[in-house]
């Protein structure tokens, strides 16, 4: 669902259908949403521990730093500081850098997944291969629907409210509510 809701903000960001940075966005969600599983798997024998306690911190920390540049971006630009648009967002969805950051903090607390995988009777690889493939796939569509909904449905909000603040809100809601639970 962390996903969904950031390819929904990034639809609102971007406002047009672009094939090549949602595809692209929708494919990162994916592959880290099903690969941080694994990773927690493979690091059951390691430092299970660890993982279960320090990833929603871990994740809560990228979320509020991403999420709290993005509101003070969006006060500092509703104060006259003017800049190029694409160079002053933090959250700029067509940045790969951006997506790698957002693909990571929205999946690490699936490594907890993974953990739990782990000690609930999923021992081999191949009993792996259709969990992960279907957590990577539905991400997949999450993503794009909610990129779908944002660019819909964000400009009547967008008008409303800055994108850039809207989605500062709700990446810092994410980080705290991961922390949380």
């Amino acid at each position: 669902m962390d996903c969904f809701t950031v390819s929904i903000v990034s639809g609102t960001i971007l406002r047009k259908w672009q094939n090549d940075v949602i595809l692209r966005i929708a494919l990162l969600f994916g592959l880290f949403q099903a690969l941080m599983p694994l990773a927690g798997w493979l690091a059951m024998q390691f430092f299970a521990a660890r993982v279960e306690a320090y990833g929603h911190v871990i994740a809560f920390f990228l979320l509020l730093f991403i999420g709290g540049r993005m509101i003070w971006e969006s006060i500092r630009s509703s104060h006259g500081e003017e800049a190029d648009e694409k160079q002053r967002s933090v959250f700029c969805p067509e940045r790969l850098s951006t997506q790698l950051l957002l693909a990571v903090a929205t999946s690490i607390d699936a490594l907890a997944v993974g953990v739990s995988m782990a000690v609930t009777g999923y021992d081999t690889w191949s009993s792996l291969g259709l969990p992960l493939a279907v957590i990577g796939l539905v991400s997949f569509f999450f993503a794009l629907l909610g990129h779908w909904l944002g660019i819909r449905y964000g400009r009547s909000v967008s008008r409303r409210l800055k994108p850039e603040m809207l989605g500062g809100l709700i990446l810092v809601a994410l980080g705290i509510k991961i922390l949380l639970l």
